[in-house]
């Protein structure tokens, strides 16, 4: 735990270095750890290739010691978890960092494999909090927290059967046949097939193999209700401690050959909706074991951030849920994370990043939030909304990181988001040029850093500076060079609108249209030579699509490139990473100024205006609206987005090389609109209330459009905080 410190001060050689030498399933599971950070800090392949490979032998080496752990009877006895835990727990983070980094693979099956490693943890891990439910009802003196939570969080789907299922585990051979079907609905039969043989024939063994050199069939199931006895089994199947659901696999085998016929495992059981919580800080004589904090720490760490992660599946991708086999909670993910940070060691560490990556991006991504919680002392977070924005918790937690790990520049990182997250972006950018100075170790934090700085430069409309990040950028990460050059085009547009309306030199603006028109068709250069799940990257799509747009409008107006381009491109990125919640009002204002060019006659274009289609006047309408709202303007945002979004045809808004975004997004905003409204009415909350619902579901019913995951991550955070305001109406 020690040498694993060193990764949340950037010294991840030093904590290579610590975990060198050593063999045991904590080592390996830190060096899987240091692996995963670099991955997906910088998304390189070969550093993921070498995270994919660490990781797997930290789970084959947890499985084995949690095998050893259930015969020997010097091993450590909890008082709290069942035998065995911390090898349990090691195997669980092992999973989870496995399944994150398959889902960033550029293989369709291997991510379909990684969501089916998230279910095998939340298995696991269920079992852990489990066992702290039951340490707490058997001790009700101790001073602990009981909490309602979710009756479920488990899909519909999950509660019927579970069938063979590749990434689990049993005592049976797999049969590749069976496999291959089970993915037939998600995955092109050809990649599964080819995806399955390397697993199965590739390089080491596969994960739960006995002795014998024997693999265990890839298949899930669920945690059993209770756990009242304990048996060895000769593979870590998932559970902590197993009952009679091991005993009948064979018989739930999907192999054709053993002459049976296939049955349906258990379903997974409802979470109690009384669930009691172990919520002891880490001078509490309850973890006088450091095993025990651990396998405490650890578990809440992770089960927090799985509920938190699938609770914000987008509804673009509501099939993975069916895949993974649960749903999330947001409410209890959150909890649990700051239970987790309370504990002095890389648990707690993880766990406050978590946080407050949540809480500056997440959040600051979304607008449909409930009230922000009302400041009491921390010690009472039983009674605070976890889901709003807790200013002061958070700043406190930032504070607590600093002082634990006072080199890593994540926290500078965290410090500079939360000054967006107020509104305060010049200070935001002033903490991020000062942390340049003195750069950190590790090239992927730099990258972070740089990317942060491009898009805050981007917000308050530093052209200059945006350029100049995001062409930084290029070179010190290798994600989407096309977005990168995609945004340094869109910068020089801007500042060659500038120049001419501000009657500068004809010089200055060549040199900004030389620039544009360079680096948007530098763009599509780069575009889908990186993929994810198999497809290419969203952003790419979108740059291609709209650089073929503006060539085609040039020729057909015969107008240079740069007069072809449309509804500024900045503002429309601003918008889809919603850098105008970030903006104070005299930024937005200028946002509004930027968007005069296309349709004031007074301003830049007075030529091509008359010649717009009417998806790009949606466009237009959108990001007007968007400015509008922010400054509390409603009503002429509503009027905006009704006239010119709202009573257009839809047919009119897709097609060809047009923007189809546009019209689910108005009808986003026009939600967001209500939500924001429902403070003036008074007795008329509810009413704003229903009609932001009724926008909400119109948008995330919306039929496939460019950037639906982006703006689904909205949405599905919105029909969140929907379900929490009626759940608190109902519950008074």
């Amino acid at each position: 735990m020690r040498a694993a410190n060193h990764i949340m001060n950037d010294d991840l050689q030093a904590a290579e270095d610590g975990l060198a030498n050593g063999t045991s399933s904590f080592h390996k599971m830190g060096k899987g750890m240091v692996a995963f950070l670099r991955a997906t800090l910088g998304f390189e392949p070969e550093i993921m290739r070498e995270a994919s490979e660490r990781l797997a032998d930290a789970e084959s080496t947890a499985s084995a010691d949690h095998r050893k752990a259930q015969r020997d009877p010097q091993v450590h006895r909890s008082a709290i978890y069942p035998v065995g835990s911390e090898f349990a727990l090691c195997h669980a983070q092992a999973q989870l960092m496995s399944a994150v980094v398959g889902v960033l693979n550029e293989s369709l099956t291997e991510s379909i494999r990684g969501f089916y490693k998230l279910r095998k943890a939340f298995v696991t891990l269920d079992a852990m909090l489990d066992a702290e439910d039951k340490y707490v009802r058997g001790h009700p003196m101790q001073s602990v927290s009981s909490r309602a939570s979710v009756d479920s969080m488990r899909s519909k789907q999950s509660a019927r059967s579970v069938k063979a299922m590749p990434g689990g585990l049993a005592n049976e051979r797999p049969n590749k046949k069976k496999q291959e079907k089970s993915l037939l609905d998600s995955v092109r039969q050809n990649e599964a097939q080819a995806a399955a043989h390397s697993t199965m024939n590739g390089n080491g063994p596969a994960m739960g193999e006995d002795d014998d050199g024997n693999e265990d069939d890839d298949e899930f199931y669920d945690a059993d209700e209770s756990h009242e006895t304990s048996q060895q089994t000769d593979t870590y199947a998932g559970h902590i401690e197993i009952d009679g659901v091991t005993n009948d696999l064979a018989k739930n085998s999907l192999d054709e050959d053993n002459g049976s016929e296939t049955q349906d495992l258990p379903p997974l059981k409802a979470l109690s909706s009384n669930h009691q919580v172990l919520d002891h800080g880490p001078d509490s004589d309850v973890f006088s074991n450091p095993i025990d904090v651990f396998i405490h720490s650890g578990a809440n760490l992770c089960f927090g951030l799985l509920l938190v992660m699938i609770s914000m599946i987008p509804p673009a991708f509501n099939r993975l849920l069916f895949i993974i086999g649960f749903h999330g909670d947001r409410d209890r993910g959150l909890r649990l994370l700051w239970q987790a940070s309370k504990f002095h060691n890389i648990n707690g560490a993880m766990a406050g990043l978590c946080l407050l990556g949540f809480y500056n991006q997440v959040i600051t991504f979304a607008d449909v939030l409930p009230e922000p919680s009302i400041t009491e002392t921390f010690e009472h977070e039983v009674q605070q909304d976890v889901q709003g924005y807790p200013q002061e918790r958070c700043e406190a937690l930032l504070q607590d990181m600093r002082s634990r790990h006072p080199k890593s520049h994540l926290w500078l990182l965290e410090q500079a988001r939360m000054e967006g997250m107020n509104r305060r972006l010049s200070t935001a950018l002033s903490i991020l040029e000062s942390s340049a100075k003195h750069r950190s170790p590790l090239k992927q934090v730099e990258a972070l850093n740089m990317f942060e700085k491009s898009l805050m430069a981007m917000s308050i409309h530093d052209y200059s500076l945006c350029a100049e990040s995001f062409l930084n950028c290029v070179k010190l990460n290798n994600w989407s060079h096309a977005l990168y050059y995609y945004f340094a085009g869109a910068a020089h547009v801007e500042s060659y609108r500038h120049c001419v309306m501000s009657g500068g030199s004809d010089k200055e603006r060549r040199k900004h249209a030389e620039k544009a028109t360079k680096y948007f068709h530098q763009a599509p250069q780069h575009a889908g030579k990186k993929k994810f799940m198999a497809r290419q990257l969203p952003f790419d799509v979108f740059v291609a699509r709209k650089i073929q747009k503006w060539d085609a409008r040039a020729k057909e107006w015969d107008v240079p490139f740069i007069d072809a381009v449309g509804v500024s491109p900045l503002e429309e990125m601003i918008f889809f990473w919603n850098g105008y919640r970030r903006m104070d009002d005299a930024q937005l204002q200028t946002s509004l100024e930027n968007l005069k060019w296309s349709d004031d006659p007074g301003r830049g274009n007075k030529t091509t205006w008359a010649k717009e289609e009417a998806d790009e006047k949606a466009v237009l309408a959108v990001l007007r609206a968007v400015t509008l709202r922010n400054l509390r303007r409603w009503d002429e945002a509503a009027d905006i987005l009704k006239e010119n979004v709202l009573a257009v045809p839809n047919a009119e808004l897709r097609g060809g090389l047009k923007d189809d975004w546009t019209a689910p997004c108005a009808r986003y905003e026009m939600g967001v609109g209500a939500w924001m409204r429902r403070k003036q009415g008074g007795k008329e909350e509810v009413e704003w209330v229903k009609k932001c619902e009724g926008w909400i579901e119109k948008a995330a019913k919306w039929e496939g459009y460019e950037l639906d995951a982006r703006v689904g991550l909205k949405i599905a955070t919105a029909q969140d905080t929907i379900k929490k305001f009626w759940e608190g109406r109902k519950a008074a």
